[in-house]
């Protein structure tokens, strides 16, 4: 939860206070609260707009408010009554507001494992509850409501509003109990809301989709940790995308080759639904190129200038996406007319990497480590790169035709 509930207004008058800096203090407490909540409403755009109309009918009667209430009590009285209006407004023009059903995919994150948390819809699961305890959902969890400020806005007693409030857990529990290995997950270990795109895919299929994903994950990730010997001080947290359109316009890339179907952003792991692979991927290829991502990521925290040809052979060997046969045919007129990239070749962000057979090498870099120095050397080289000649012995252009012998022999 945030920590918008440690500063508590009391009752302050206009004389004893500018009006001004006190509003800027309590729009940056509660816009993200009231935004939150009119996402389960309405669109992301409506939202916004409504937030800004709810905090400047705050502001034109900051005056009125005489501290019989807490002040965001009073605030959330107020976008009620915008949301009633809006709803209202849209009905006079034969538009039907949006409700759970219609949102795009509003969704909770949970705790995975130690160190990864999944994101998924909640919105089919919230549809079961009646109206009430929906709202009380929606204050709790995406607008930060403590149980008395709760109990306040739906006009109901805080036990009650209590036993309502763990009476829909256990019916939401429930629900998502379905999804997978959900059955040891509770809702409350809820951190964010996300908007992502909806998808076509019948409720079974997606919940088989991230059941695999869990499956994938929970015999990975554990093992890559302790291989790489590194405890991470933060979580992944995975984002699943519907398609790759989608996909490319949540990362920013819309003109993006179809290929590229997962990236990680700061500790956010972002891919396209295995159920949508595009004309390059397939559904296993997604659900195991997860593992490719978490590895990459992993690697970048225990040091963020290790070099990319150990981040991306890290991450594609460990998910062992490549055959040793594709890695052959798609690699060998290289190998014959000596064009192995060398390291600084590689250190490449732009959509060349994949041309110059980035993802190849880089395996097969990280491969001829494990080979012939083992995993304490490559530990080693992941925290100090730059030391290649007290981890291997040898300078960096010397490990590089070590590198190319033994491609050219291997091949």
């Amino acid at each position: 939860m945030s920590g918008a509930h440690d500063t508590e207004f009391t009752a302050v008058y206009p004389d004893e206070q500018d009006i001004t800096t006190r509003f800027e203090r309590i729009y940056a407490l509660y816009r993200d609260r009231i935004r939150s909540y009119f996402l389960l409403k309405l669109n992301a755009a409506a939202a916004d707009d409504l937030t800004q109309q709810v905090f400047m009918k705050a502001s034109e009667n900051m005056h009125r408010f005489r501290g019989n209430a807490h002040i965001f009590t009073w605030i959330f009285k107020i976008a009620q009554n915008t949301l009633k209006n809006e709803y209202r407004r849209l009905s006079r023009q034969n538009e039907t507001p949006l409700d759970f059903t219609q949102l795009e995919s509003q969704s909770i994150t949970l705790e995975f494992t130690k160190y990864v948390d999944f994101r998924i819809d909640i919105g089919a699961a919230l549809q079961t509850l009646d109206e009430k305890n929906q709202e009380i959902i929606a204050l709790r969890f995406f607008a930060d409501c403590t149980l008395p400020e709760i109990a306040s806005i739906v006009g109901m007693r805080e036990s009650a509003v209590k036993n309502r409030l763990y009476r829909a857990l256990g019916k939401l529990k429930h629900e998502l109990n379905e999804w997978g290995n959900m059955a040891t997950m509770s809702i409350e270990q809820l951190i964010s809301i996300e908007n992502k795109g909806s998808s076509e895919h019948s409720d079974n299929r997606l919940k088989k989709a991230n059941h695999d994903l869990f499956t994938e994950l929970s015999g990975n990730v554990e093992r890559l940790v302790t291989k790489y010997n590194y405890q991470p001080k933060r979580k992944v947290i995975i984002e699943m995308y519907p398609d790759l359109p989608t996909f490319h316009r949540a990362v920013g890339e819309a003109d993006a080759p179809n290929w590229f179907t997962g990236t990680y952003e700061e500790n956010i792991l972002k891919i396209v639904s295995p159920l949508n692979p595009g004309p390059e991927h397939t559904y296993e290829s997604i659900i195991k190129g997860t593992i490719h991502l978490f590895s990459m990521w992993l690697i970048e925290e225990i040091n963020p200038k290790a070099p990319k040809w150990i981040r991306q052979g890290i991450g594609g060997y460990d998910a062992k996406l490549m055959t040793p046969d594709f890695l052959e045919n798609s690699t060998k007129e290289a190998i014959r007319t000596n064009s192995i990239p060398t390291f600084a070749q590689l250190d490449d962000d732009t959509w060349d990497f994949e041309t110059k057979k980035g993802f190849q090498f880089s395996y097969m870099f990280v491969e001829f480590v494990l080979e012939k120095y083992g995993i304490e050397a490559l530990n080693q080289l992941i925290r100090q790169p730059q030391d290649l000649k007290g981890i291997l012995g040898c300078s960096e252009t010397e490990f590089h035709q070590k590198l190319v012998d033994y491609l050219e022999k291997l091949y």
